[in-house]
């Protein structure tokens, strides 16, 4: 299974988000340069984010994105489903039924075993995901960083963050 770079960028602005005080707020174009993408394919990403209820938007010229939610109630499943939506990755077309001396219908009165045990994996991939938040992802990295990547961020934000009021 091959996500988009989207998710990628996506999962990071969001636990970027997290990161923001009260009230504040990131451009899109800031969260991009932060990451090093380009940002007219983020702001794609990051429109999907707002329309699943994961991101707010902040139109104006002190505008930006912030979280709608709380870290700790938002998954990397939600992320997910959010940019590439929610059809599954596999999708079984039946093609057992094609090709030359087809075999009639009684033959294939049970689901596919290949699709059947596709979607399982993909039931199993989606409830891993479902049990990751981005607090977790947060907590998580505090316990590894020696403080470089925290200072980095805070430096960052503490430039591009517009405080706005909630």
């Amino acid at each position: 299974m091959k996500l988009g770079e989207g998710v990628e960028q996506a999962i990071h602005s969001v636990a970027m988000l997290s990161g923001l005080s009260q009230g504040g707020v990131l451009s899109a174009a800031a969260i991009a340069e932060f990451h090093g993408v380009s940002t007219s394919y983020l702001l794609k990403h990051l429109q999907a984010l707002s329309g699943a209820g994961i991101l707010d938007t902040m139109p104006g010229p002190k505008g930006g994105y912030r979280l709608a939610r709380k870290p700790a109630d938002i998954t990397l499943l939600d992320i997910v489903l959010a940019v590439e939506g929610p059809v599954p990755a596999f999708r079984c077309s039946e093609i057992r039924q094609r090709g030359p001396n087809p075999l009639p219908s009684r033959y294939f009165a049970k689901p596919c075993g290949i699709s059947a045990a596709m979607l399982k994996a993909e039931q199993v991939y989606r409830a891993e995901l479902a049990k990751t938040t981005i607090a977790e992802l947060g907590r998580a990295l505090v316990e590894v960083d020696d403080g470089g990547i925290a200072a980095r961020g805070c430096a960052f934000l503490e430039i591009h963050e517009r405080k706005t009021a909630r």
